[in-house]
């Protein structure tokens, strides 16, 4: 059994990307893992401001939601990035809560290429939907994913579900 930490960074709670975590979140726990949904739709969290603080062995200085999922993340085994795809690429608010990983970061005394973050091991995945369906519709959201989230962070890979042309949930094609 795995432990699963979905953040969901669309805003609209019936929107499409809402309804693919539904859906991923069932399959999951019918497959006998545990999940947890976190919306950033109702829990705030705010950009990193660079201030380093967390760098020096203190809690992040912004009072936000952030604080309260930083340990979710920690016990987690695989985390699940959900978005819309909103002007070529993820949410403002999931951008945001990626950016904060920094202060989960431990110190790596022995830096290889003079980078000095050491981030959790953990496996990710990708969900993401789009009204339209061209073949470069993702091209941007998923760069940003696997640079930030698979290469910098170094979590594992474990697939990518990019749901294109699924119209609009308002009525509108």
């Amino acid at each position: 059994m795995k432990k699963i930490l979905v953040v969901l960074g669309g805003g609209r709670p019936k929107g499409n990307t809402a309804r693919l975590v539904q859906a991923f979140m069932e399959g999951a726990r019918e497959a006998g893992h545990e999940t947890e949904l976190v919306s950033l739709m109702k829990t705030e969290v705010k950009g990193c401001l660079g201030c380093n603080a967390c760098r020096y062995g203190k809690p992040c200085i912004q009072k936000d939601g952030f604080n309260e999922i930083a340990p979710k993340i920690l016990e987690a085994d695989l985390v699940v990035f959900a978005s819309p795809l909103y002007f070529w690429t993820i949410s403002s608010r999931l951008k945001a809560f990626i950016e904060r990983f920094y202060c989960i970061a431990r110190e790596d005394p022995d830096p290889p290429f003079g980078r000095y973050e050491n981030y959790p091991v953990k496996d990710s995945a990708l969900l993401m939907t789009s009204a339209d369906n061209f073949f470069w519709t993702f091209e941007q959201a998923v760069s940003y994913y696997q640079f930030a989230v698979v290469n910098y962070i170094e979590f594992h890979d474990r697939g990518m579900l990019l749901a294109g042309g699924c119209g609009d949930t308002n009525g509108r094609p």
